[in-house]
C-alpha cells in the first residue's frame, strides 16, 4: 500500500455475539441481564492503544462496541464506516461455543464485503488447546480468510491491530502457551449508554484468571490455565472508580472461583476503604466454590465490601458424582455450613445444580432436589445440562472415544441435550430437566424462601424478583435466567439461515400474542408472589422463622440429614 493511499482512520468495531433460540431467531433484550466481561476488557485495550497512538501520531483509531444481547446489530452500517474510514476490522470478542453459529452468519456478510474479521473466546482457544485437530467450523472460518485469536489480548491486541492496518493479518494469533499477567492492565470499561441497556445498570470485570481445581466438565482450567493470575487491589480500584465516575456501582466480578484468588482480602479491605474514606459504595456478585466458608474472615469481609449475591458451583450433592466430574473439592458434609455462613451477612445464594451424571436418574435428580429444599438455606437454584463443551476434558473423552456428540454449536448452552446418557434416554433427561424447574420453584417453596430471607434480615422484595426472574425465563421464554433479560426483542428478518422468513401474517400476530402470554403470565406470578411477601413482612413473628436448613449444624446431627444419609 503506497504511502498516499495509507488510511489515516482505522475503524474497529468490537462485537459480543449473542446465539439463536430454538426457533431461530437472535436472542436479544431490550435490557439484557449481565454486560460481556471480555468485551470490556477489549475496549479497555482499545482505548489504552488509542491514548498512546499505536499505529502511528497521524492515525486515528475509532471503537464502536456492540452487545448482541441487547442492541441489534447494524451490519451494513458497519461496513459502510469500515468502507468509509479506508481500513478497518470486526473483532467478534469472547465468542462461546453457543455463539459461533451466530458469530459465523455474520462473520460471511462482513466477509463478502471486504471486510477483516478476528474471531477470539472460549470456543476458539478451547478447541485449540484439547482437540488433535480443528473442527470444521473452524476450519471454515479460517477458509473464509477470517482470523482465530486464541488466548488472551491484554500486550498482544496491538500486534493484531497493527497487522489489520497493514492489510496482512495472520490466519492464526495462538497464546494459549504464553499468558499474560493481568497486573497493571489497561482497565476493563464500557460506556454508561452501553452499561444501561443492562438490568439494573451494572458492569461486570474479573479480577484474576485461572482455577486450581480439575473439573472435567469445565473449559476454563483448559483455556486459561490452573494457576492464578489476577489484578492488584490498585487495579480493582481503578476499576471501580472509573465506573463510579459515570454512576455505575453495581459489579459482576467473573472471577470463577473468587475465593481462590490470592489477593481477595487486600482487594476488599480496598473496597472497604474506599467506602468509609470516600464514600464510594459498590453492590458485588461474586462467584466461589462451595469451601469458601473454611477461608478466615473472606465472608465476613465480602459482606463489609459489598459483596450481596453469591454464585456457588453446588453442582451435585451426590458424592459419586461429584467424584466422576472430578469435583473433589466439594463436600457435601459442609453445604449447609456454607450456605448459613454467606446468609449471616446478608448475601443471597445462587447455585448451579447440573442434571445428567452418568448415576442420574429422574428419580434420583427430583429426590436430591427436594432434599436440597428441607435441608439446604439456598436460595436460588439454576438448572444445567452436563454438557460436554469444547474446551473441556469431558469433550476431549468423548472425541477420542468417537462418541456422538449434536453437530450444531448453537446447543452448547447448557441448556440442551447435545450428547448420550448411560442410564436416561433422551426424553427423559429432557423432561426431568423441565420437572427439576417446577420442583424447585413451588409455590410454597418460594414461600420457604421468603420466608428464610425476612428471618435472616435479608430483603424479601429482591428475592422475591430474583427468584421471578429466575423461574419466569424458564417457564415463560424458554430461555436459562443466564440469558434472560427483560422484554424479548424478535426481527422477523433475523433468523438462522436455513430457516424461512416467516411471513408478516404470520409472525406479527404471533408475536403479539407472545408478548401478551408472557407479560400476562409473569403478572400473574408477580401478584401471587406480592401477595405472600406483604403476608411475610405483615406478621410480627416472621423474624422468628426457622426450618431445617436454618438450624445451625452440630457434629451429632450431620448423621441425621437426609442429605448424608446413604450418600
Amino acid at each position: 500500500m503506497s504511502e498516499l493511499h495509507t488510511p489515516k482512520q482505522f475503524r474497529v468495531v468490537l462485537i459480543k455475539p449473542s446465539h439463536y433460540d430454538d426457533d431461530g431467531y437472535v436472542i436479544q433484550w431490550h435490557r439484557s441481564a449481565v454486560p460481556s466481561n471480555t468485551l470490556a476488557a477489549m475496549y479497555g485495550l482499545t482505548q489504552d492503544l488509542i491514548a498512546r497512538r499505536a499505529l502511528g501520531d497521524d492515525v486515528e483509531i475509532i471503537v464502536d462496541a456492540y452487545d448482541e444481547t441487547n442492541c441489534r446489530i447494524p451490519l451494513k452500517k458497519i461496513i459502510r464506516q469500515i468502507q468509509t474510514a479506508g481500513c478497518g476490522l470486526v473483532g467478534f470478542a469472547g465468542v462461546q461455543s453457543n455463539q459461533f453459529p451466530r458469530t459465523m452468519d455474520m462473520a460471511r456478510v462482513f466477509r463478502a464485503a471486504g471486510v477483516q474479521v478476528c474471531i477470539g473466546g472460549f470456543h476458539v482457544s478451547g478447541c485449540l488447546s484439547m482437540l488433535p485437530e480443528l473442527p470444521d467450523d473452524i476450519r471454515e472460518a479460517q477458509d473464509l480468510g477470517i482470523s482465530l485469536f486464541a488466548g488472551e489480548a491484554e500486550g498482544r491486541l496491538e500486534e493484531v491491530y497493527r497487522d489489520a492496518y497493514a492489510g496482512a493479518m495472520k490466519p492464526l494469533y495462538n497464546y494459549l502457551s504464553d499468558l499474560p499477567g493481568v497486573e497493571n492492565q489497561p482497565t476493563p470499561f464500557l460506556p454508561a449508554d452501553m452499561l444501561k441497556r443492562s438490568m439494573g445498570t451494572l458492569t461486570s470485570f474479573d479480577a484474576g484468571r485461572g482455577c486450581p481445581f480439575v473439573c472435567s466438565f469445565c473449559t476454563i482450567i483448559n483455556v486459561q490455565g490452573r494457576k492464578s493470575r489476577r489484578r492488584s487491589a490498585d487495579d480493582v480500584e481503578k476499576i471501580v472508580r472509573s465506573n463510579a465516575a459515570q454512576g455505575v456501582t453495581r459489579f459482576f466480578i467473573t472471577d470463577d472461583n473468587f475465593a481462590r484468588n490470592r489477593d481477595w482480602e487486600a482487594i476488599f479491605d480496598r473496597l472497604i476503604q474506599m467506602q468509609e474514606r470516600d464514600g464510594i459504595s459498590v453492590r458485588m456478585t461474586i462467584q466461589v466454590d462451595t469451601m469458601s466458608h473454611k477461608i478466615p474472615r473472606f465472608i465476613e469481609k465480602a459482606g463489609k465490601a459489598g459483596v450481596r449475591r453469591a454464585f456457588i458451583g453446588l453442582e451435585n450433592i451426590n458424592p459419586d458424582n461429584l467424584k466422576a466430574a472430578g469435583k473433589k473439592q466439594n463436600k457435601i458434609s459442609e453445604y449447609r455450613k456454607l450456605m448459613q455462613a454467606w446468609r449471616s451477612v446478608g448475601v443471597m445464594t445462587c447455585a448451579g445444580y447440573i442434571l445428567g451424571f452418568p448415576d442420574d436418574t429422574p428419580k434420583r435428580i427430583l429426590n436430591d432436589i427436594e432434599v436440597i429444599k428441607r435441608e439446604l438455606p439456598v436460595d436460588l437454584l439454576e438448572f444445567f445440562f452436563l454438557t460436554p463443551l469444547p474446551g473441556s476434558a469431558d469433550h476431549q473423552d468423548l472425541h477420542r472415544q468417537n462418541v456422538w456428540m449434536d453437530p450444531d454449536m448453537n446447543k452448547y448452552d447448557l441448556n440442551h441435550v447435545t450428547t448420550g446418557h448411560p442410564i436416561m434416554s433422551r426424553e427423559q433427561w429432557e423432561d426431568v430437566y423441565q420437572q427439576a424447574w417446577d420442583t424447585y420453584y413451588t409455590p410454597e417453596h418460594i414461600e420457604t424462601v421468603l420466608k428464610r430471607a425476612r428471618a435472616s434480615g435479608m430483603s424479601v422484595g429482591k428475592m422475591m424478583f430474583l427468584m421471578l426472574w429466575f423461574y419466569g425465563c424458564h417457564k415463560f421464554e424458554g430461555l436459562h435466567p443466564l440469558e434472560g433479560g427483560y422484554f424479548r426483542h424478535k426481527y422477523r428478518r433475523d433468523r438462522r439461515p436455513g430457516l424461512p422468513v416467516e411471513n408478516v401474517l404470520l409472525f406479527y400476530p404471533r408475536r403479539v400474542w407472545e408478548v401478551v402470554r408472557v407479560h400476562v403470565g409473569i403478572a400473574a406470578m408477580l401478584l401471587k408472589f406480592a401477595g405472600v411477601r406483604r403476608r411475610i413482612k405483615a406478621d410480627p413473628e416472621a423474624f422468628d422463622y426457622t426450618d431445617a436448613a436454618l438450624m445451625p449444624v452440630t457434629e451429632g446431627e450431620q448423621d441425621e440429614l437426609e442429605l448424608l444419609v446413604g450418600k
